[in-house]
């Protein structure tokens, strides 16, 4: 990608839309943020000023005054999907946040009207960019660890634990019989979306335990409520190969049926002691071999902040002929999944999935 690609956001005083003015501000040569919809001026006037941006009550005054290559859509998914349909009747490519729609019949009408048209809208599922899954993807699509068949997920909640999941078991949209059950424990607070907790206080938190049974692949969903900002509690990921086997940062396969190989996915980060090279993440290593270089240094950017620049550089690609890389039928999938899951925990009830339009 060469030149600076120039995005607009609409939703700019939410909590995901500051991710990527973020990135923006910590890659100047590569992104600018072209404007901003906040609806609210008071709201619009604070972003003004701490981001140094121009903003607009709505989408179409935005629009006589900026010319964005893409526009961010990051407000509820309610709304989300009014906002694509307009963008793509005036032909402007958008980038949505997850989930595009909030329910099976808001996915069905965005494939009807979007897809089959080929409108021009990818999805910012930014958990298959975090370095760390980038490293253990770079492992599995290697064939070193055989062909994978199952998978253990305790990382983030429903949609996102779904998309790692079917990536990783390589699963397209094939059927699965779910299966859920949902425990509940007493737990001393930690921090949330509102920020630190300001005093000590035990809550009931709800672990919830899913089984997708995709005949001969299966995936296992493993969250407990706010536990990837959790101080107490440890975020998880197993990958289970018929060569080998990844547990978190452990990676256990074999040369030959004799020679086993045990490796650790090693960080590299640059800044640390006497190095004076900056502060960021270099990339991964596994053994001698890297499986992820960071390809946003020296941009000091936590592993969230690098998965979110990537949607953004992929975005950017996929304007000017680049392939998708997460589209609304992925999206859909993995919505649709989530929804079913949620049926399972609430029921108790063994559910299946059925295909749906954006499979065919």
């Amino acid at each position: 990608m060469s030149g600076i690609t120039n995005f607009s956001i609409v939703g700019g005083a939410g909590f995901r839309a500051r991710y990527f003015l973020r990135v923006a501000k910590a890659l100047p040569n590569v992104f600018r943020v072209s404007g901003a919809v906040v609806r609210d001026e008071g709201e619009g006037k604070h972003i003004e000023k701490e981001w140094g941006i121009k903003t607009y009550r709505t989408l179409r005054d935005l629009l006589t005054k900026e010319s964005p290559d893409f526009a961010v859509i990051s407000v509820n998914p309610k709304v989300c999907a009014q906002y694509l349909i307009e963008l793509a009747e005036l032909n402007i490519p958008a980038l949505a946040e997850t989930p595009p729609a909030p329910d099976l019949a808001g996915l069905i009408n965005l494939h009807e009207k979007l897809t089959v048209k080929d409108a021009k809208v990818q999805v910012a599922e930014q958990y298959q960019f975090h370095p760390s899954h980038q490293a253990r993807l770079s492992l599995i699509e290697s064939g070193r660890l055989g062909r994978i068949s199952e998978s253990t997920v305790s990382i983030s909640h429903l949609y996102h634990g779904v998309s790692l999941l079917r990536r990783i078991l390589q699963i397209g949209f094939e059927d699965a019989e779910i299966h859920g059950k949902r425990f509940h424990s007493r737990i001393i607070a930690g921090p949330s979306r509102a920020g630190y907790p300001e005093k000590e206080e035990s809550i009931t938190a709800a672990r919830d335990l899913v089984w997708l049974d995709f005949g001969d692949k299966l995936g296992i969903y493993d969250f407990e409520k706010d536990q990837h900002r959790s101080w107490i509690r440890s975020n998880h990921l197993r990958v289970r190969g018929e060569r080998g086997e990844i547990f978190d940062d452990r990676v256990h396969m074999l040369a030959d049926y004799e020679t086993p190989i045990h490796l650790d996915l090693k960080r590299i980060n640059k800044g640390e002691k006497e190095n004076q090279e900056g502060h960021f993440l270099y990339g991964i290593l596994a053994g001698e071999k890297w499986v992820y270089k960071n390809p946003h240094i020296p941009a000091r950017l936590y592993d969230d902040e690098i998965a979110i620049a990537t949607c953004l550089t992929k975005m950017a690609e996929y304007i000017k002929g680049g392939p998708s890389f997460y589209d609304l039928r992925e999206a859909s999938q993995d919505h649709y999944i989530g929804m079913l899951m949620q049926q399972a925990l609430e029921t108790g009830e063994i559910v299946k999935s059925v295909k749906q339009p954006w499979a065919e």
